[in-house]
């Protein structure tokens, strides 16, 4: 099976937002997503070039164009969701990311009425009808199909990177599940969810998808829904590891995080230089680790198996990708890092609101919401 890989100019960059509509009065979840697309909808008909339909009706996705800067790609974003505001500020509808909603039950949610999704959950039944999460995608483009695999590889390295900084779902169906990610361990429960496989050749890849293809697991290369895995048809990598942000500041940093780390990546190949690899037992148990434990977890930073916490991994992070964030337009949003780092990371402020308020969890989704109108993270108590 041949897998072409489209062209792309090297290092461009585009983001994908799924942003949950909730009522603004009890802040539960409101299946208006076909409102909202219906009322976006071009003039000519068809899909809105930015804004995109999910998997269940309480949700639209915001995606930004192929960017040269993760500054604009937020621009992108900023102009959509001030578009559907318009749609769902009259419904009394606001919007909120994070990556479970707190108290909603899966039960009640409705699925979008499309043939690809209506299959989805026949086959995973249970655990598909309960996918009510919500994510932030990357993608970054790469020149040449040869660096694609490796950067992956090296990109794992940093996998409790990014689900640490990211963690945004410890509530799920109103109860404290100890997890900093809930979402993330429930995501993997899918078939060809969850970690990728480490692949060393093309030709690997091509053979595994034409024997899920053959076997049925899949009817196309996009029914992957790896963490991290090659995006063919756009001629990126696309980076899936992060819990939805509440915040455009937080996307826009885990976004510049992404950019710089592939462009990184891809500098070091052009130098001749070995990537970083990391075996597929410390990858799992960064994953579990990141899940459970957020920014207090402790990271397997390499094949040696040497370990440290993410508040220690990020100066070093942003001293190391500054030369390149500089080159990339995205120092200020790499820098945005230490912001969470200071501030606390979602799961942290979410919890915080929930203690402050007797455990009551309709105030954090007031806080939430509120994030996603400032656009950057709530202060904490210091």
């Amino acid at each position: 099976m041949h897998i072409p890989f489209a062209d792309s100019e090297r290092s461009t960059v585009g983001i994908e937002w799924e942003l949950a509509l909730v009522d603004a009065d009890s802040g539960d979840l409101r299946q208006v997503a076909e409102t909202v697309l219906d009322a976006v909808r071009p003039a000519g008909g068809g899909e809105h070039p930015h804004i995109r339909q999910e998997l269940l009706l309480n949700t639209v996705e915001v995606v930004s164009g192929i960017c040269k800067t993760v500054g604009e790609a937020g621009n992108d974003l900023k102009a959509s969701i001030e578009e559907i505001r318009a749609v769902t500020d009259p419904l009394r509808v606001e919007l909120m990311c994070a990556g479970t909603h707190p108290f909603a039950r899966w039960t009640q949610q409705k699925v979008t009425d499309k043939e690809r999704y209506a299959t989805l959950i026949d086959r995973t039944q249970w655990w598909g009808r309960q996918m009510l999460i919500y994510g932030v995608h990357v993608h970054v483009g790469i020149e040449d199909r040869d660096k694609v695999l490796p950067i992956s590889r090296a990109m794992l390295t940093y996998f409790g990177h990014f689900q640490s900084l990211s963690a945004s779902s410890p509530f799920w169906g109103g109860k404290e599940t100890g997890y900093a990610s809930n979402r993330a361990l429930m995501f993997q429960q899918l078939p060809t969810a969850g970690l990728p496989f480490q692949f060393e050749q093309w030709e690997q890849l091509e053979a595994y998808a034409e024997d899920m293809m053959h076997t049925g697991v899949i009817d196309v290369f996009d029914e992957i829904r790896w963490d991290l895995r090659p995006s063919p048809k756009f001629g990126t990598l696309e980076v899936r590891i992060c819990d939805g942000s509440p915040t455009l500041s937080e996307v826009l940093s885990l976004a510049a995080l992404t950019h710089c780390l592939v462009e990184h990546f891809s500098s070091e190949i052009d130098a001749g230089r070995e990537l970083p690899t990391i075996p597929t037992w410390f990858a799992q148990e960064n994953k579990w680790r990141a899940a459970r434990y957020g920014m207090d977890a402790i990271l397997i930073l390499n094949k040696a198996g040497d370990e440290d916490t993410i508040v220690n991994e990020v100066p070093r992070l942003i001293k190391m990708l500054e030369p390149v964030a500089e080159r990339l337009g995205c120092t200020e949003e790499l820098a945005g890092l230490q912001d969470i780092v200071n501030i606390g990371a979602s799961y942290q402020r979410q919890r915080e609101v929930a203690a402050d308020n007797g455990g009551e969890l309709d105030s954090v989704v007031q806080s939430l919401v509120k994030e996603m109108r400032e656009g950057h993270p709530l202060l904490r108590k210091v």
